[in-house]
């Protein structure tokens, strides 16, 4: 056999080792994502909020897809430290003063609204949010839906977390990532 033959033999092996051993792409996939996955995450006082589906985008800016969750958590603050994640409110934050240590305690008045959170796993690398870099509980938050969409923050364009408010106004608000936190911030009522 000629050399030039070896070369292209060699060739065909190293591609066909390397394409057999890529790691699969996030998007493809299968990941069940249930009651079961949310608390092996943040712990048995969480679950997942009926008809609210998982949100997939880029919450942090770094370019990896992250996850987003409407779930209803007891007392996120007790599993904090055992299942790795950060307690933040924003809303309370917003208002002035957002130490989860002291607002996790504020009882709503409003039973369809209490223990509604916010869970955001920040992923990493290619296997983006199934490989967690960071995981927040967002506290003291009512609202009567979530989704995901585009905001612009001092010129920029970031994905954000829109919620229809269950208050009186109905009022829309956006959580968005300042880069060190999760910051909240009203947008306006509902015109209807």
């Amino acid at each position: 056999m000629s050399y030039r033959s070896w070369t292209l033999l060699t060739l065909i092996f190293l591609s066909c080792l390397s394409a057999s051993t890529q790691i699969p792409d996030s998007k493809t996939r299968e990941f069940k994502i249930d009651n079961d996955f949310v608390q092996k995450q943040f712990g048995s006082t969480c679950k997942l909020v009926d008809g609210q589906p998982p949100m997939l985008a880029d919450m942090n800016g770094d370019g990896v897809e992250d996850l987003v969750l409407a779930a209803r958590c007891t007392n996120p603050m007790v599993d904090q430290a055992e299942h790795e994640f950060i307690v933040l409110d924003p809303y309370y934050a917003f208002y002035g003063y957002g130490n989860p240590k002291i607002t996790s305690s504020f009882i709503t008045e409003d039973p369809a609204s209490k223990g509604m959170v916010v869970l955001v796993i920040h992923g990493q690398g290619v296997e983006t949010w199934h490989s967690p870099k960071e995981k927040f509980v967002l506290i003291n938050l009512s609202f009567k839906q979530v989704s995901l969409k585009k905001m612009m923050l001092k010129k920029k364009k970031i994905t954000a977390i829109y919620t229809q408010e269950t208050d009186a106004s109905q009022s829309v608000a956006a959580i968005f990532w300042d880069g060190k936190k999760y910051r909240y911030q009203i947008l306006g009522s509902d015109l209807e």
